[in-house]
């Protein structure tokens, strides 16, 4: 069967009220969709007034006026500050069907406090509320997101959105903050382990940085190609050669000894460091590679995405670097503390669930290396409609 391609666009608020977390949580557990690609952005007034005029036109139209009305008022620059919003492709079977179902309906009607059931992201994170002076009149209306409900309005939202995207930063500009000149930038990787199968992990994860209290400035659905991984995660050789050399090569005099019945003196240790000890550490540095990318050092398609996927997040604010490495953890996970990312999530020195810049300066060498600022969002589109 042929697989088809959706969106789920989470609000300025949502995102405001640190929900996405859970709202990703939900969309990547509760389908079978394949998230293929992933971005923040700020709309600007003409994207917001083309998103309502296309709403406007179908039906039923007490649902679309209300939220043709919402992205009008919320989508737009509000008091010339521009709006975060968070865009999410899936691709799959029925995946407008299938995104709906976990969405929810958009309700016209104040359902009574004893009846919400919470079943859906709408029903968790949606409010809607009549004034108590003029029946049957909106005072205040929240959707948490938007999805379409078939795939001819997923295909004309997204060919829209596609054409506002060409040219474009992936890095959202310009964020409030308290004091600017004390802002950095970091960036996080939430790793391949995540996407092993559906689960609210990248969620879950998303949800504990956000406790940082600072703000996704890009996101982007990412697969390493082997050039990359061997780029990204190169220092981490010679880190390897000199760690473990030494502890491979101890390790094999202690087996030589006890194969042969023979005592080797400190030479042949320190032989076998030089010899066994770097090859056996050069074999862990390609099991990195070969986790992050999918592929083996010496695999001749360098430059080919590989076969497994990333999530690529930005964050930014004060002490960013210090707040997300507090968050993720120690390296082992078992040394982790209570409550970080790693604690809960890792299981190995290696599968230990993302990765964190450690300063500012390998945040500026790790982000040119994944071209954080390149999303190949609008690309998946332009593919799907032909």
């Amino acid at each position: 069967m042929k697989t088809s391609l959706s969106y789920v666009l989470v609000t300025p608020y949502t995102i405001a009220k640190s929900r996405t977390g859970g709202v990703l949580s939900r969309l990547l557990s509760r389908t079978d969709l394949d998230l293929v690609g992933a971005r923040m952005f700020t709309a600007d007034e003409a994207f917001a007034k083309k998103y309502a005029e296309t709403l406007r036109k179908r039906s039923p139209k007490d649902q679309l006026t209300l939220l043709a009305d919402y992205v009008e008022r919320n989508l737009a620059p509000s008091g010339g500050q521009a709006q975060r919003a968070l865009l999410l492709l899936f691709q799959g079977n029925n995946p407008c069907e299938q995104l709906l179902g976990v969405c929810g309906q958009v309700n016209t009607r104040q359902a009574e406090v004893g009846a919400m059931s919470g079943g859906t992201i709408r029903d968790t994170y949606a409010e809607l509320i009549f004034s108590s002076e003029k029946p049957g009149e909106v005072s205040y209306f929240e959707p948490a997101l938007l999805t379409a409900r078939s795939q001819g309005e997923a295909d004309e939202d997204l060919r829209m959105m596609a054409g506002f995207f060409e040219g474009k930063e992936n890095l959202v500009q310009g964020i409030p903050h308290p004091d600017p000149s004390k802002v950095e930038r970091t960036l996080v990787i939430l790793k391949p382990d995540n996407w092993a199968y559906h689960s609210s992990r990248p969620g879950a994860i998303i949800d504990m940085f956000s406790r940082t209290g600072l703000r996704i400035a890009g996101v982007k659905v990412h697969r390493f190609s082997l050039a990359q991984a061997l780029d990204f995660y190169g220092p981490v050789e010679a880190v390897l050669k000199e760690k473990l050399a030494g502890r491979f090569g101890k390790r094999a005099k202690e087996l030589l000894e006890r194969e042969f019945q023979i005592s080797l003196g400190e030479g042949t240790s320190k032989a076998l460091s030089e010899t066994f000890g770097v090859d056996c550490a050069v074999n862990e540095f390609g099991h990195i590679v070969e986790f992050m990318s999918g592929k083996r050092p010496g695999d001749r398609e360098l430059e080919k995405p590989g076969e497994v996927k990333c999530m690529i997040l930005v964050y930014e604010g004060e002490n960013a670097v210090a707040k997300i490495r507090d968050a993720l953890g120690p390296t082992n996970p078992a040394e982790a503390p209570d409550g970080t990312v790693r604690r809960e999530f890792g299981s190995s020195v290696m599968v230990n669930t993302a990765h964190a810049s450690d300063s500012t300066e390998s945040f500026l060498r790790e982000k040119s290396i994944v071209q954080i600022e390149e999303n190949t969002l609008g690309a998946i589109i332009r593919e799907h409609l032909g």
